[in-house]
């Protein structure tokens, strides 16, 4: 009887957020992660349960220890199933960059829970594999693209569930993940600094609580800009981009985000606003202007004094891919 051997989890990188969408929505973007996670068999490995090598860009601050978080989104999947995760060779090959609002945590925790969940004969399902993801995460808005690919705004339902007749019901929180339509003429192009920002400084910064008016601004944002990125309709991305709840807070910790903000709006950008919790800057521009915007924002950080990689990128709509080889 085969089974499977290695996994080769390919996943893509995220952009979070999208002004309004706080923790809700995200996107994914053609930029990726690779992982390859190989069973070592025990006669082989002797007393070694993990070996990690890791390829690409910032491949040094990576750990290669049971520290890495893709080692432990790979043992929390065995230990939801009761299971003892078996000895593995961990393989990754980065192409989202760390700490930059790109979501490459997220990648690390798709990729782990895939592979586990392969390598251990796929008992969960993918909506299980996702709230595990998310459970693991703490928010959904990156991990469900990443996951499923496209644009999605994921919420909590409540499900009724009926216990015996002289009970009450029961009320159990669902994840609902709906899919965002995005205009093939709609470019996000990401402006990458050379310095990182941790999601814990971001949160940080953020209050407690906020006005009724910046709660209504929000609401209203973000059903523009739903439409906004269907359509394609500039005047609605434009206000559709605002936000309250996080940007306000959030700029003061990226040097630049002014004049880069200026110079991609002058250029043509529909908007900009905060990848994630940052420091990346993602404007929004249709495809005939993502030339200028993007030399745009490359220029203003550089004058700023901040090495920048700027990109125009495209939504990845497949989601995360798998490959699998089988020994018997």
């Amino acid at each position: 009887m085969s089974v499977v051997s290695t996994v080769r989890v390919i996943v893509p990188g995220t952009t979070a957020n999208l002004g309004p969408g706080f923790d809700c929505i995200g996107a994914a973007l053609t930029v990726y992660n690779q992982f390859k996670v190989t069973r070592l068999e025990s006669v082989n490995s002797g007393s070694v349960k993990l070996k990690i090598d890791v390829t690409g860009v910032e491949a040094k601050k990576v750990s290669r220890d049971e520290s890495n978080l893709v080692y432990r989104a790979f043992v929390t999947l065995y230990e939801r199933l009761g299971k003892t995760p078996p000895p593995v060779h961990l393989e990754i090959d980065l192409g989202v960059p760390l700490a930059r609002g790109l979501g490459s945590s997220a990648t690390a925790i798709v990729g782990g829970l895939i592979a586990a969940n392969q390598l251990a004969g796929k008992p969960l399902s993918q909506q299980e594999v996702m709230e595990l993801a998310i459970a693991i995460e703490g928010h959904p808005d990156n991990v469900v693209p990443a996951l499923l690919g496209g644009c999605r705004l994921t919420g909590r339902g409540l499900v009724m569930k009926p216990q015996r007749p002289q009970e009450p019901e029961a009320q159990q929180q669902d994840w609902v993940v709906c899919d965002v339509a995005w205009s093939s003429d709609l470019v996000p192009v990401v402006a990458i600094p050379d310095f990182e920002l941790s999601t814990q400084e971001a949160r940080q910064v953020l209050p407690d609580s906020y006005s009724r008016a910046d709660a209504v601004l929000n609401v209203a944002s973000l059903g523009l800009l739903l439409r906004g990125l269907e359509s394609g309709k500039g005047d609605w991305l434009r206000v559709g981009l605002q936000d309250r709840i996080h940007q306000p807070y959030r700029q003061k910790l990226i040097p630049g985000y002014d004049a880069v903000e200026a110079a991609a709006l002058d250029a043509g950008a529909y908007g900009m606003v905060i990848s994630g919790a940052g420091p990346t800057l993602l404007a929004l521009v249709s495809e005939s202007q993502a030339p200028a915007v993007q030399e745009a924002m490359a220029v203003a950080w550089t004058d700023a004094g901040i090495q920048a990689q700027v990109r125009s990128l495209s939504l990845d709509c497949q989601g995360t891919k798998i490959a699998l080889e089988l020994s018997s």
